[in-house]
């Protein structure tokens, strides 16, 4: 099909790491593009889900340590909610920020 992208290596048959992979996947900038993308969103989901994990486990079984205030009608729970927000909005500036210097020079060198 025309701009399919997958071509298949030694003829399309047999086992192989160039099967069913474009050319540019045995590049070594590639390589350190694609390392570097898994690294950056392996930290991110390990800290978006361990946050969010957290506050579900908190919530489920320190029912007295979330309900205690911590200023007029706030207490914990809502506290650490609100914080929930306010880290994603962080990390994910902070991925874009990364992505920006560590990722996209990369990528554009690859264009």
């Amino acid at each position: 099909m025309v701009g399919d992208s997958k071509i298949t290596g030694r003829g399309g048959s047999g086992p192989g790491p160039s099967r069913g992979y474009a050319p540019i996947a045995g590049y070594e900038r590639f390589q350190l593009l694609s390392g570097r993308f898994r690294r950056a969103a392996l930290v991110v989901a390990t800290i978006s889900l361990g946050w969010y994990f957290a506050y579900v486990g908190l919530s489920a079984f320190a029912r007295d340590f979330m309900g205690r205030t911590v200023a007029g009608h706030v207490n914990v729970a809502l506290l650490l909610g609100v914080l929930q927000i306010v880290s994603t909005f962080a990390l994910a500036w902070a991925y874009v920020a990364y992505a920006r210097r560590r990722l996209d020079p990369l990528a554009g060198e690859l264009r």
